[in-house]
């Protein structure tokens, strides 16, 4: 995903006291005798005996820079972890200085062996071309001891910056600590049971906050988390500047009023006539409703407009997007908002972050948390993702719902015009707008029951449409019959599939109607002879189904990403002279309830009249976020598709 330079956007000037001591990296090194040692007998593959991470804002000449220090000793205790820290990759690049590398291996019997300048090496990215460096440590053996530490000098971030002090192994002697000259000072937030950063008092040449923890456990992974999200971690910004008087610096006031200054600003009469021009190609004039309008210029846009992530200015100029239909994300969010504006389409740009990897803090302000845009479109309370090639109106990529965001929109007074922030919630797209819906029609061969005919009709929309019906019409020939044929196949692979179509294949469909296939196919893989009776595998039509099985107690809440509803209906015509003996077992319903909600449910049941049984299996998850304390809840949900899947049914003679 492409993610905007708010840091180009947003600058100030700093008036910064001259009076400072040398930084820190000049005098910072490690311990010339090393001694670490692990506790006896500890069998984990990895486990840090050290993670320190340094920064220090430095007035120079030309302006405020960043000193950033990262010194870590890791005890490598497997031959997978040898492999994979091997190499050790530093923040190189072409905006940034290494000022400080320095790594050597400590051997079991004691011995250090200091890497020279020929084992930290430079090579290149074949794709991007960018260079980048790395520490090539030899001669690690198991129980061995890694050791660097660098110093890079970069361009200030100052405005919000996020450190993660977790990893999925364990750590010891756990430092961060951020010195800046005495006018600056910075603000802090810890997350998730990180204590928090303290300020030094005694620290007179310079203002000291810092942070000590003598054990962070590892954090494992687990399915369906939010595991970047949920890691320790503390986030910084600079907030104040008395030696100006400047507050809030990190205000998202101001970066409402730059962002609409920079996307609202008026346009040349040559841009506008371009615009225009650029409607009328997209709508072919036609007289449209807002949403119909919406969705014809989105799918205009994203099938002409190539999206590149070079950030070079012509791919921002508007007129230079709209002639040679190439643009990056700044430039296509210009493009998306002069449009709505010229066509009076009431509209806020939102920022917010993905909830996976960081939950966006209404309570703290800081640029780390404006990653990802939208659009919010006002009178129909929808969203648009300008830069996500595969979402479209309505479906904003789901991990940037369920989640806060800054709001930004247009004010006037007299002739004043700014942008106003004000953080508000995006709401998850609810669960009845993405739906899998499956209606079998199942009959029997008169002469041998064990083969069954059926008739699938299975229909998709929101989420679960998305990715598929958009492009569905550039999939071609065997590609598409394969793709056709695999919602057979996915029940079983052993069937002969007779007759197959599309319905609602029209890209421009999508969000309006859902994609549907239609299949029908015959097969003896789903009923077996036990002496008189057939079993026949009934569960197995809707296809295989996840299970979730948990040996450890759940650590993370799990953090779906998006709501959905599934609809299963199995119209069975019994065969002449035949009963199912065990209709019982088609009953199965667990439920989560939340506040009177059902929140999560999985319900099958059944019918049966002149010998038609219809099966419904209904599941529905009408919340993404379920906190550790209710997952046995949502657990057991989940399974109960899994042990729908192994219904067997018993026909027996009358």
């Amino acid at each position: 995903m492409l993610k905007i330079k708010l840091a180009l956007i947003f600058v100030f000037t700093l008036q910064i006291a001259s009076s400072q001591n040398e930084p820190f990296y000049t005098t910072y090194s490690w311990d010339e005798n090393p001694s670490y040692k692990v506790e006896e007998g500890s069998d984990a593959p990895i486990i840090a005996l050290k993670d320190k991470i340094l920064t220090e804002f430095y007035f120079q000449e030309n302006g405020l820079v960043e000193y950033f220090l990262e010194h870590r000793v890791l005890w490598l205790n497997s031959d997978d972890k040898i492999e994979s820290y091997n190499k050790i990759y530093l923040p190189y690049s072409s905006t940034s200085e290494l000022k400080v590398n320095r790594a050597r291996v400590i051997k079991k019997n004691g011995e250090v062996v200091e890497l020279d300048e020929s084992k930290i090496l430079t090579a290149q990215d074949e794709e991007t071309g960018k260079n980048y460096k790395f520490f090539a440590f030899e001669g690690i053996t198991k129980g061995s001891f890694i050791e660097y530490y660098y110093v890079v000098r970069r361009y200030p971030r100052y405005k919000g910056n996020r450190v993660l002090l977790q990893t999925d192994y364990k750590k010891k002697n756990i430092e961060f600590d951020v010195y800046a000259p005495n006018n600056l000072v910075f603000d802090f937030k810890t997350y998730n049971n990180t204590p928090k950063v303290e300020r030094d008092t005694l620290s007179k040449n310079k203002r000291h906050w810092k942070l000590k923890i003598d054990t962070i456990d590892g954090l494992k992974k687990e399915e369906t988390a939010a595991y970047n999200a949920s890691k320790s971690s503390v986030i910084y910004k600079l907030d104040r500047n008395t030696a100006d008087n400047s507050k809030d610096i990190s205000s998202y006031s101001k970066v409402a009023q730059n962002i609409h200054s920079y996307y609202y600003k008026e346009l040349s009469n040559k841009t506008q006539t371009l615009i225009k021009k650029f409607i009328e190609e997209a709508t072919k004039s036609k007289d449209l409703d807002e949403e119909s309008l919406i969705r014809k210029l989105e799918f205009y846009i994203k099938n002409n407009i190539y999206i590149t992530d070079d950030n070079s200015d012509n791919f921002k100029d508007l007129n230079e997007v709209i002639n040679k239909k190439i643009a990056n994300e700044t430039g296509l969010i210009k493009l998306y908002t002069s449009i709505f504006k010229s066509l009076n389409i009431k509209h806020e740009i939102v920022i917010t972050s993905d909830r996976q990897d960081l939950k966006f803090d209404k309570n703290f302000e800081a640029n780390n948390f404006l990653t990802d845009f939208l659009i919010y479109f006002n009178k129909t309370k929808s969203y648009l993702s300008p830069t996500e090639s595969e979402s479209r109106y309505g479906f904003p990529p789901a991990y940037l719902t369920d989640n806060y965001g800054l709001f930004i929109k247009e004010v006037k007074i007299g002739d004043f015009v700014s942008g106003l922030g004000k953080i508000k919630y995006i709401h998850p797209i609810k669960a009845d707008r993405t739906e899998d819906k499956m209606i079998l029609d199942i009959d029997f061969e008169k002469d041998n029951i064990s083969k069954c005919h059926v008739k699938l009709d299975r229909s998709m929309s929101g989420y679960y449409a998305m990715y598929l019906q958009p492009f569905i019409h550039l999939i071609k020939d065997e590609n598409r019959d394969e793709l056709i044929e695999g919602f057979a196949k996915n029940i079983n692979e052993d069937l002969n599939i007779t007759s197959k179509e599309i319905i609602n294949a029209d890209p421009k469909l999508f969000g309006i109607k859902p994609l549907r296939f239609i299949l029908d196919f015959n097969s003896e893989v789903f009923t077996e002879k036990a002496g008189k009776k057939y079993l026949f595998k009934a569960g197995e039509l809707i296809g295989q189904q996840m299970q979730l099985y948990q040996e450890k107690e759940r650590v993370l809440p799990v953090e779906s990403e998006f709501t959905r509803s599934y609809y299963r209906t199995i119209n069975i015509k019994i065969p002449e002279g035949y009963k199912v003996a065990n209709l019982d077992d088609i009953n199965i319903k667990n439920t989560y309830i939340k506040e009177g909600k059902e929140l999560l449910i999985f319900h099958s049941y059944y019918t049966l009249k002149d010998g038609e049984l219809v099966i419904t299996a209904d599941e529905h998850y009408r919340e993404n976020i379920i906190e550790t304390a209710h997952y046995e809840d949502y657990r057991t949900v989940i399974n109960s598709a899994a042990d729908f899947n192994k219904l067997v049914l018993v026909l027996e003679p009358i």
